[in-house]
């Protein structure tokens, strides 16, 4: 597992051999000083992460009759690091907006080529694609993935866009 340095007594991992080099499924564990390492008051905690993706793939994997959902109204793709802040804010005001709407986000990273494929993978019906220029001018590129027509909005302005396309 990594990032082990931070963790102290319980630390847990969950591995498969049914997915192949990709096995982690879920990972863990207590890491009570962490907070303070890191410049804030004492203060216990645990925590985990799960890959919801190999969960899913798992599960089809033991037991091949089981049929996910993977169809996704939105797919946001954004690229670097630098961008996920504004991405997850727009998420939140879309989600926002769209209550009824099934927005996936990709904080795994990934180039945009791969970042597209998922989107194809969960059968998204449209793309928000975010830039650094499109965050640095307040904009979204937003793409039909079905017509491949793509439009660029002002992020204030996204929600209002989408409710077209949607119906």
């Amino acid at each position: 597992m990594r990032g082990l340095d931070y963790y102290n007594r319980t630390v847990f991992e969950w591995v498969t051999t049914s997915l192949g080099s990709q096995g982690t499924v879920c990972a863990g564990g207590r890491y009570d000083g962490l907070v303070e390492q890191l410049g804030g008051r004492p203060a216990p905690a645990v925590g985990f992460a799960m890959g919801l993706e190999r969960l899913v793939l798992l599960v089809q994997a033991v037991n091949p009759e089981f049929k996910a959902d993977p169809v996704v109204d939105i797919y946001l793709v954004a690229s670097g690091a630098e961008t996920q802040s504004a991405a997850m804010q727009l998420a939140e005001r879309v989600r926002d907006a769209l209550p009824a709407a099934k927005l996936m986000t990709n904080h795994g990273g990934g180039n945009f080529k791969k970042q597209f494929a998922r989107a194809d993978k969960w059968g998204a019906r449209i793309a928000l694609v975010l830039g650094e220029s499109e965050v640095a001018n307040g904009e979204v590129v937003v793409k039909d993935l079905r017509s491949g027509e793509q439009t660029t909005v002002t992020q204030d302005g996204v929600a209002a866009h989408l409710r077209t396309l949607l119906g």
